[in-house]
């Protein structure tokens, strides 16, 4: 018999996020299969504007063009919030996606777990406003695109990969202008987006949600999203952590029912420091800090992952080295942590 702590992800386990810097694919899935324990199928998007995740995502809806530098242009009139939206992998917006897939028997080590993500239909719904679409077409078009183009990747590794288990993270930037007053669409229609584009992923896989602005905890956690990727909360700005300790009681139960929470230990939007050490103490005190509100330590450390804050595409490929070396060396802290802790409670 299969038990829980048999099924659970390696305390610390690491992955990537968002974008990488680097211009040659060669170069970019030799990195993403040896920086982190948990392979990430890379989006590359100075190697080609078309991989940035809103180009991505437009292509193969009626009505929208994506220029050969992701200039976009609309036609209103041949939009069809109904009409099946492809996927072609064979267009330059997947050239990392279709890269890994073809070269995977080449570089595969054994990977229990592969890790992807896509824009989600928030994001998007706003990308379609701004260019010129009512936002009563463009918010259900965006979680038309994202569930049918989502689906169409998730089969295509299967196919590929074989039963290898797939974590399919959203990438929701503008999560954070949604929630608040004024925004185009209520909260409620927010987290039924998002919802709705997590329910495409297959029971078997792992779905999950990625926010790097200004985290509301509540929100997150009402999308259903398997894993919570979000940014540790600053040891500067104490409205971060008290905003987070609200919801102790929540991200409590998400965590003691097989949900996760991808930490974003090492920050990516201002310099990039030299050493772990911040990151660690920030990361220790945010869980120290839901320790105290109730939440299970156990069940903290086991069921946290290590990742960068946000993606890397606009930094260098040495920063990308220095930032997930960082991210390794926090990872092991939490491991260890969690050895310890098993040790001194008898688990």
């Amino acid at each position: 018999m299969t038990t829980r702590a048999q099924t659970l992800p390696r305390p610390g386990a690491t992955f990537g996020v968002g974008s990488l810097p680097h211009r040659s694919l060669t170069q970019a899935l030799e990195f993403v299969w040896n920086s982190t324990d948990i392979p990430t199928i890379p989006s590359l998007p100075r190697r080609s504007p078309m991989e940035g995740m809103i180009a991505q995502a437009l292509v193969g809806i009626e009505g929208v063009s994506v220029g050969q530098y992701a200039s976009i242009s609309v036609d209103v009139s041949a939009i069809d919030v109904d009409h099946f939206i492809t996927t072609d992998l064979n267009s330059e917006a997947y050239g990392a996606f279709a890269a890994f897939l073809n070269t995977f028997d080449k570089y595969n080590n054994g990977a229990k777990k592969v890790k992807w993500q896509f824009v989600g239909p928030v994001t998007l719904g706003v990308a379609l406003v701004r260019i010129g679409i009512d936002p009563s077409i463009a918010f259900p078009l965006a979680l038309q695109a994202v569930s049918s183009h989502v689906r169409e990747l998730e089969n295509e590794v299967a196919r590929v990969c074989g039963d290898i288990k797939q974590i399919i993270v959203l990438d929701e930037p503008s999560m954070t202008e949604a929630l608040e007053p004024g925004f185009h669409i209520g909260v409620e229609e927010v987290i039924d987006l998002i919802s709705g584009a997590l329910s495409v992923v297959d029971e078997g896989n792992i779905s999950g949600l990625h926010c790097c602005g200004h985290v509301d905890w509540g929100a997150v956690l009402a999308t259903g999203a398997n894993v919570i990727s979000v940014p540790v909360p600053s040891t500067s700005d104490e409205s971060q952590m008290a905003e987070m300790l609200v919801a102790a009681s929540r991200i409590s139960d998400h965590l003691s029912h097989g949900g996760r929470i991808a930490w974003g230990a090492i920050r990516t939007d201002g310099p990039i420091a030299v050493s772990d050490e911040r990151s660690w103490k920030a990361l220790m005190e945010s869980m120290c800090a839901l320790v105290r509100a109730g939440v299970d330590p156990l069940d903290l450390r086991r069921m946290s992952y290590v990742t960068p804050a946000c993606g890397l595409g606009t930094h260098s490929e040495a920063v990308a080295d220095r930032v997930f070396s960082n991210v390794r060396s926090v990872a092991t802290k939490v491991a260890e942590q969690a050895t310890a802790s098993r040790l001194t409670l008898g688990s």
